[in-house]
């Protein structure tokens, strides 16, 4: 009997070892697949094609603060009220065709006459004198205005300055499509009218991009490719034929 006892203990060790060893393997595989499935997840979302190389929120792209609260409609009463404002503006300016000029000094006008009369008024029916607030211009917001609009401008130079260079023929054709199509649209509208333009796009273009992003990524990665297949086309029929001089000096040995 006691020979038979000794027998079964092996037989039950190894059957737990085998039971225990497929949980572990089972273990093993589903993590591994879960790893498989994740990485498998990552190199898709890292393959996604972005307008313009952008790997950040809209939000952010226009630097996270109120303008872009504002360009996105975060708030929209702040939000309706800068476009009804420039709509205003635009019906004032271009369709009544008021001048600028004329405006600020009809309103100043307006202003100090009411200001004028509620003061001597105020005597005459025992009302208190209007409080009018003395209004400053801080300076640390225009010092960061006039750095922020300096830093652009230098950038706008350098970028102009490199495509002059003759370094980057592509970038140089680019840049001059871009002047010749802005220079047939400036025949069709005037200043004031492109830069309303430009505010509606600034309101609508962006909210319309973060709401259905996905679809136009996908649509301009397959026009870009398009532009670039007509790119090569051109480039070996007609670029590759202007002769052009070295880009660099050659290295004296």
């Amino acid at each position: 009997m006691a020979e038979h006892h000794d027998h079964d203990e092996p037989k039950g060790e190894s059957l737990i070892d085998k039971i225990s060893g497929k949980i572990h393997a089972h273990d093993s595989s589903s993590s591994d697949s879960d790893n498989e499935k994740f990485d498998t997840s990552g190199s898709i979302k890292s393959k996604i094609y972005r307008l313009f190389g952008r790997e950040r929120p809209v939000h952010k792209v226009f630097g996270g603060g109120k303008p872009a609260d504002i360009f996105l409609w975060r708030n929209k009463k702040v939000s309706g009220g800068v476009l009804g404002g420039a709509t205003v503006a635009w019906i004032l300016f271009e369709l009544l065709e008021y001048h600028f000029l004329t405006l600020i000094c009809h309103i100043c006008m307006a202003a100090l006459a009411v200001v004028f009369l509620w003061s001597n008024a105020s005597f005459f029916i025992n009302k208190s004198l209007p409080h009018i607030p003395q209004v400053h211009i801080p300076e640390e917001p225009v010092k960061e205005i006039a750095t922020a609009l300096r830093v652009e401008i230098n950038r706008a130079i350098a970028v102009l300055r490199e495509i002059a260079s003759g370094r980057d023929l592509k970038s140089f054709l680019y840049a001059i499509a871009g002047l010749w199509v802005l220079s047939i649209v400036g025949t069709w509208f005037n200043f004031l009218t492109l830069l309303y333009i430009g505010v509606i796009f600034l309101f609508t273009v962006p909210v319309f991009y973060e709401k259905y992003d996905d679809k136009v990524d996908a649509l301009a990665e397959k026009a870009i490719a398009e532009i670039k297949k007509q790119y090569v086309v051109f480039d070996e029929k007609v670029l590759s034929k202007i002769p052009r001089g070295p880009l660099k000096d050659k290295k004296i040995a």
